[in-house]
């Protein structure tokens, strides 16, 4: 099956930033075979069908590099209460987090995400295994990483438990074409350092399974790590084996310039999260020298919880013109390379660049097509700034995923909107119920 999309505007966001204005690509089942500029005209080998993109953006899928999807059902919870994590999140997980509630969280998630553009994510939560099977259907790309921690978790009383849970997750996903295993520590202070040195053995003996956790996120981790173990968080980790090349690390704020560099020998990739970080006070990662040392640098929107948005285009902006405010200059990070860390770069840090990121001949049919007709979108001098401080998530018309359209005309065709909508606010009921027992326990 031949698929011609004509008449595009192609940003392949390949190395060399190749970009057409009046395009076109041609796609075999999953792959792309040809792509161009101007008009097809190879009558030698005739397409079976023809899409005409009416001078929209084609581009790759945008790529979330850290995720906990199934925290969309903690959206908008105690935003303006300090204590919000013991006082709610805490309690809701260990008494209403179950399989069910991670996957329907997960659909809601998934639906989010499709609508947006995104094509793959990283997540880590509790029930991995759930979440997994939830973009199974969806049709997106994920890696998908088993949370371990010691604050009493849902699915894992004990870290055994916890390695046992990342055995069937890596089994069940084994052999999976988009669906990636994951082993993902909760951060240094929640697992200690006989933990770390446990995952990176695991990570050592399964190298088809990715590390992910969250790294030198706040100024409590850090003196957590200085008052136990007189040190910081990056040289923990380093100690414990845990920086193998590929691990991906979450926030990544607290960094002094000899840690970038080790960060950058080991290899780590890193998931910048810009609006979640602002939004809960922590400070600015340094993306940019993270960059200039060679690592690859994704964009992230966190949980819906710390983030609220799903939305790759809701975290591009902020990135940027954090980024200027930490340099003083209009220049920093500029929109291309914003673009890049949500597309090719992000690819990167979840190791599929060889598959995803970008249009090119031979890579995988992960694409998207952003509407220009917008106001906000008119005119377009540089089609980087546009994107990066114009579009949004509604300007998405369609997503493909590994050849198969997931998104026609705004409207998912692998999930039923109507339906995950329901079962969300059937969990967000039982949620409130519970959260208004909590406040009730609270006052006594």
């Amino acid at each position: 099956m031949r698929t011609l999309i004509k008449n595009a505007h192609i940003l392949t966001m390949n190395p060399d930033l190749d970009e057409y204005e009046q395009g076109w690509i041609i796609l075999e089942g999953k792959l792309i075979s040809e792509l161009g500029a101007g008009e097809y005209s190879d009558l030698a080998k005739p397409v079976d069908s023809v899409i005409d993109a009416g001078g929209d953006l084609v581009m790759p899928g945008m790529i979330n590099t850290h995720c906990h999807m199934s925290m969309t059902m903690f959206r908008g919870l105690g935003e303006d209460v300090d204590d919000r994590l013991f006082r709610y999140i805490l309690p809701l997980e260990r008494e209403a987090v179950s399989p069910e509630v991670v996957r329907v969280g997960a659909q809601l998630a998934a639906l989010e995400m499709l609508l947006g553009g995104v094509t793959a994510t990283a997540d880590m939560y509790y029930f991995e295994q759930e979440v997994g099977r939830v973009l199974d259907v969806a049709g997106m790309r994920g890696v998908v990483g088993q949370s371990l921690a010691d604050f009493n978790p849902p699915d894992h009383k004990n870290f055994d438990e916890g390695f046992a849970l990342v055995d069937a997750l890596h089994d069940e996903f084994r052999d999976h074409d988009r669906i990636i295993a994951s082993i993902a520590p909760h951060a240094p202070y929640s697992t200690g350092p006989v933990i770390m040195e446990r995952v990176a053995q695991y990570a050592s003996d399964n190298p088809d399974v990715r590390i992910q956790m969250h790294l030198a996120e706040m100024k409590s981790e850090m003196a957590w790590c200085a008052e136990n173990h007189n040190c910081r968080p990056v040289e923990l980790a380093d100690r414990a084996g845990l920086l193998q090349p590929g691990a991906i690390m979450a926030h990544c704020l607290e960094l002094e310039p000899d840690e970038i560099e080790l960060l950058s020998e080991r290899g780590i990739t890193v998931a910048h999260n810009a609006r979640s970080n602002a939004k809960a006070g922590r400070g600015i990662a340094p993306v940019e020298a993270m960059r200039e040392k060679g690592l690859a640098v994704g964009l992230a929107t966190d949980g819906p919880m710390s983030g609220n948005t799903l939305d790759i285009f809701a975290q591009m902006a902020p990135a940027s013109m954090f980024a200027k405010l930490l340099g003083g200059s209009r220049g920093c990070l500029p929109a291309r390379e914003v673009v890049k860390m949500a597309t090719l770069e992000a690819a990167k840090v979840l190791g599929l660049d060889e598959k995803i990121g970008s249009l090119e001949v031979g890579k995988c049919a992960d694409l998207i097509r952003v509407s220009k007709q917008a106001p906000h979108m008119t005119p377009i001098y540089d089609i980087y700034a546009a994107l990066v401080f114009s579009a949004n998530a509604s300007d998405i018309c369609d997503v493909m995923i590994n050849g198969e359209w997931v998104v026609r005309d705004r409207s998912t065709l692998t999930l039923e909107q109507s339906k995950v909508l329901s079962d969300g606010a059937q969990v967000a009921d039982q949620f409130g119920q519970i959260i208004r027992d909590i406040d009730i326990a609270s006052t006594h």
